[in-house]
This record gives structure tokens, sequence and C-alpha cells, in this order.
């Protein structure tokens, strides 16, 4: 009998330990409530979005605020996107059961709290398009579960800090469009489960550093318009699951390799537009079947275009110009013939490459998706093939600078859509087709 009074007792106490909240509970539910009335207290809140965080409404149903199911505690603070303003309190760090916090698309301004550091559980913290200043706390690395970090489009200074490196669980790292100085640590190769890395427009200076090889689940690679010089490390292009590499407007030198290829075969988009890369564009881009874009343009590459295009069936975007890939001779355009199987093209500008050549009938052949076509500033000759007429979504055609003759052909009447032609510098003739008149027109005509 005696035992089973105590079974009962032992039940009851079980029960009421899991149904009510502790002492503990309450107080530190006071805590998070606390520390929120303290942050709303520095927010500029035109639309009132914290109007409910007041002791009439219980925590957890507050605007913007998510709650554990155990203990009510604060997981999720998710204020993005609300034409706020102000700073983030330093009380941010006592709300200690933080996963998540989006604050992006609001105009948030001063310094990142230190107190971030205090969230030891914290995953995903997203400042995007504020105005945050101030440098990116060296403490962070004490988010030692953070996964995604990106502070992109704020006013950050100062140097990248080494410590990042140590966010080993980290797979977003987004913190371009800053005002960033200094070189990319090479701490950051320590990053194992990095996915993508963007720190595209700061001001960034010294070279890529080999350590960014080690990444072998990075997909997206954005470290475009800055000072960076040197050439790409070759381990870069030993990750085979990278994606996309933007690495425009710096100065890079050096060539690419030939196989790059074969080793990047996940490559879908690939801009390194504004750098000072030189020698042939590898033909093993041929194999790379899930290719889309691709701009090399502004350089100093060299040699005939050898790659073969044809079985690259979602390419759309082909930008070469200002190279020197043309010899001046009737075959420097025989390339075009394999984007005859491209369906999705939409853009291709060669302008000012020393292509030689007439420009081929079967470019009216090209994809209809076509928009944009420039070619102009070569060594073109001949006439302007009537079928460029049944390109009839072109926006945009360029054969200015160059050395074509003959008539304006009146297909180029069918092109409804015509928002930008040029064809100055030449030797035409012959009238222009009324339609023509709705174009807007960046050169004229010599006839």
């Amino acid at each position: 009998m005696p035992s089973s009074i105590l079974l009962c007792c032992f039940c009851f106490l079980l029960f009421h330990s899991f149904s009510t909240p502790s002492i503990a509970t309450i107080h530190s539910n006071e805590t998070d409530r606390l520390a929120l009335l303290a942050i709303k207290s520095r927010l500029d809140d035109p639309l009132g979005v914290t109007s409910s965080w007041n002791d009439s409404v219980p925590l957890c149903t507050w605007t913007g605020v998510s709650c554990g199911p155990q203990h009510q505690r604060v997981t999720e603070l998710d204020l993005s996107n609300q034409s706020m303003g102000g700073e983030l309190s330093p009380f941010i760090g006592n709300l200690s059961f933080l996963r998540s916090i989006h604050l992006e698309d609001n105009n948030f301004h001063a310094d990142i709290p230190n107190e971030v550091s205090l969230l030891f559980k914290l995953e995903t913290l997203i400042l995007a398009n504020n105005s945050f200043s101030g440098t990116i706390p060296n403490n962070l690395s004490q988010c030692s579960n953070l996964i995604v970090f990106n502070a992109r489009r704020n006013n950050l200074q100062g140097e990248i800090p080494t410590e990042i490196g140590y966010l080993l669980k980290l797979e977003t790292l987004n913190i371009g469009e800053n005002q960033l100085t200094g070189q990319i640590p090479t701490s950051i190769g320590n990053l194992s489960a990095l996915q993508a890395l963007v720190v595209c427009s700061n001001d960034l200076s010294g070279t890529i550093p080999y350590s960014l090889g080690q990444l072998k689940s990075l997909f997206y690679l954005h470290l475009g318009e800055n000072n960076i010089s040197g050439i790409i490390p070759p381990p870069i292009f030993n990750i085979s699951s990278l994606t996309i590499l933007f690495l425009l407007f710096n100065r890079l030198s050096g060539s690419l390799p030939h196989n790059m290829g074969y080793d990047l075969p996940k490559l879908k988009m690939i801009c390194i537009f504004g750098n000072n890369f030189t020698g042939p564009l590898p033909y093993s881009l041929s194999n790379t079947s899930n290719l889309e874009r691709v701009d090399f343009s502004n350089n100093s590459f060299s040699g005939k275009v050898s790659i073969d295009f044809s079985q690259l069936k979602n390419f759309s975007v082909l930008s070469l110009f200002e190279n020197n890939l043309g010899i001046g001779t009737a075959d420097d355009l025989h390339f075009l013939t394999s984007l005859l199987n491209c369906s999705k093209l939409e853009s291709l500008v060669l302008n000012r490459n020393q292509f030689g050549g007439v420009l081929p009938k079967f470019i009216g052949n090209l994809s209809s998706t076509m928009s944009i076509l420039t070619i102009g500033g070569n060594q073109i000759y001949g006439s302007i093939p009537p079928e460029i007429g049944n390109l009839v979504n072109l926006q945009a055609f360029d054969m200015g600078k160059s050395q074509l003759s003959g008539t304006i052909p009146q297909d180029i009447g069918k092109l409804k859509k015509l928002q930008v032609l040029n064809l100055e510098e030449n030797s035409l003739r012959g009238s222009i087709p009324a339609s023509l008149g709705r174009a807007f027109w960046v050169g004229g005509f010599d006839i």
C-alpha cells in the first residue's frame, strides 16, 4: 500500500513538472520580455509593427516573435521589410534561445552590437539592405551554430575578421556591397560547410587565397567589383560543385586552364569581365552541359573562339566584347554556327574583337528569343542579310563602326521591338524603313 501511494505521488509530480511552467521558466520568459522591450525602445517603427509588444498581449504572440513550444522562450525575431529604423539594442544578447534573426530590408543604422556573440544557439543572422556601420564583430565567431550570415548592402567598414574562420557550420556568408577593406582572410578556407561566399562590391585588395580551393561544398563564389589582383588560384578549378563564378571588375590576370570545363562540370554562369585575362578561351567549356551564361568581356583573350556551343541546351548569354578573338579573316565567326542549336539564346555581344568576314545569312536562324545582337567595331564587311528580320524579338542591334556596304534591308522593319539601332560609320545606302522611326537611335547611317 505505501508503494502505491508513493507511485501516485511520483506521477502527480511528473505530470505537473511538464504541465505548468517552473519558476525558472517564468523568470527566463521575463528576461526575454524585458529584452524585447529594450529592443523596442531603440526602434523607429513608423508602421507600428511592435505596437503589440506590451503587457496586455502574451509575449509569444507579439508581432515578429516566435517561441519554442516547450519553454516558451523566444527562438525567432523577424522584423524584415517593415520600414524600421533606429539601432539594434545590445539587449539582443539576452535572448539566449534565439535561433533566427531577420532584420533585412529596413533602415537600421549604427553598429552590429557585440552582444550578438552571446547567442550561442543562433543559426541565421540576416541584416541585409540596411545601413549598419562599424565593423563585423570579431566575437561573432562565438556563435558556433551559425549557418547563415547575410549583411549585404550595408555600410560595414574595416577588414573581414580572421575569426570568421571558426564558424565551421557556416553555409552562407554574404557581406557584399559594403565598404570592407583589406584582404580576404585565408581562414575562410576552414569553412568546410560553406556553399555560398559573396564579398562583391567592397574595396578588398590582395589576392584570392589558395585556401578557398578547400571549400568542396561551394557552389556560388562572387568576388566581383573589388581591387583583387593576381591569378585565379588553380585549386579553385578543382571545386567540382562550383555553379556560379563571378570575378568581374577586379585586376586579375593570367589565363584560364584548358581543362576547366571538365573540372567544373556543374558550372552554369561565369562572369569575369573587366580584368586582364589573356590566352585562349578553353575549348573544354564545350562539355559543360549546364552552362547558361558566359561573360569574358573587356579582357585580353586572344585566339579564335573554338568553343562548340551546340550541346549547351540552356545557353542564353555570350558576351565577348573588347578582346582580341579575331584576326580579320573570313572564318572568324565560324563559331556562330554552333549557336544555332541554342534555342534559349538571348544575348550575343561581340563588339571590338577584330572579327573579319561577312555577317552570315544564318544569323537570322538564331533563336527567336534573341533580344541583343551587337557585333559592331569589328572588320565585318558585305551587306546586312535580310534574314535579320527573322529575329522578331530583337531589341538592340549594333553593327556600328564596321565595313558594311550595300542597302539597308527593308526586312529590318519587321523588328517591331527594336529600341536601339546603331549602324554608324559604315557605307550603307538606300532608304531607311519607315517603321524604324520608332527605334531609339544610338548611331546613324552613312548613306
